[in-house]
């Protein structure tokens, strides 16, 4: 019997056996959480997909461990034992191209930032008040809309209310509007040159993409009698145009080196022989 098992261990190595469950088990606890912004019967499905993960887990542990059998490579197939052998190290030299300690190695400046937020944040208003104006005969219904997620008592009386102007719902809507277009833009030359690939891909195209779909599925549940008020196309194409001018602004923008691959002394400032270069001046 000892001698069968040691061949059996000579042959394979057991282990358990690979199953999927889990991953149904965590795709179903993600389905839960984005159920409680979208839609019950989200959260519906991924209990259910929960459910059947956590079973199909536990079978494999109980009521016995399911496992396989890995056979061992041959002789030839091996990795060949590691030879010690004494050699120096190269160090890498703080500054010389490749070292780097994280990332970005880059960034734009903020004042781009700052500038691409509000270039983008005028692009969008036109776009925003064009489709008022085309669409439902006012350029402010857009303005009070934006207002109206911050205010619940703006758009109560109707639409009628929403084509109006009112000075304090505008004051208050472009306060909003400039405060989350320079913000948006301050994250821009922060992220975007961490991203590969174009600026105005990311910026342009995907940036918006996901907010516009964040934005699509809350406003259902924070303000629902406004969402019959919103036309999707018109607020994509203007996140698009926010993106693109914001994008287009801060790709343009010099880009300024990171100080993170110079000595700790140098970023710290400090003069010592051996550690900065001597001042040039009189003496």
């Amino acid at each position: 019997m000892e001698s069968e098992r040691r061949d059996d261990m000579e042959e394979g190595i057991e282990l358990p056996a690979p199953t999927s469950a889990p991953l149904y088990f965590a795709l179903g606890l993600a389905l839960i959480l984005a159920g409680l912004v979208t839609n019950e019967i989200v959260s519906a499905v991924g209990g259910a997909t929960a459910v059947l993960g956590a079973i199909g887990w536990w079978r494999e542990m109980l009521p016995k461990q399911h496992e396989i059998t890995v056979p061992l490579q041959s002789e030839e197939e091996r990795a060949r034992p590691i030879e010690p052998r004494v050699e120096g190290v190269e160090h890498m030299v703080a500054g010389r191209e490749g070292h780097r300690l994280r990332l970005p190695l880059e960034y734009h400046p903020y004042r781009s930032g700052l500038k691409g937020g509000a270039v983008g944040g005028v692009a969008m208003a036109i776009v925003a008040c064009a489709y008022g104006w085309i669409v439902q005969g006012s350029p402010w219904l857009p303005i009070n809309l934006l207002a109206a997620m911050l205010l619940p008592g703006v758009g109560s009386e109707g639409i009628e209310a929403l084509k109006a102007f009112h000075l304090g719902t505008f004051l208050f809507a472009t306060g909003m509007h400039v405060a989350i277009s320079l913000s948006v833009g301050l994250v821009y030359s922060a992220v975007l040159p961490m991203l590969p690939g174009h600026v105005l891909l990311w910026g342009g195209i995907v940036g918006p993409a996901v907010w516009s779909g964040v934005a699509w599925a809350a406003m259902g549940i924070v303000n629902p009698e406004l969402d019959a008020h919103v036309r999707w196309g018109w607020f994509v194409a203007s996140q698009v145009a926010f993106g693109l001018a914001a994008g287009a602004v801060i790709a343009r923008s010099e880009r300024i080196q990171t100080l993170q691959s110079f000595p700790l002394a140098t970023r710290s400032g400090i003069e010592a022989p051996g550690v900065s270069e001597p001042r040039e001046g009189p003496e």
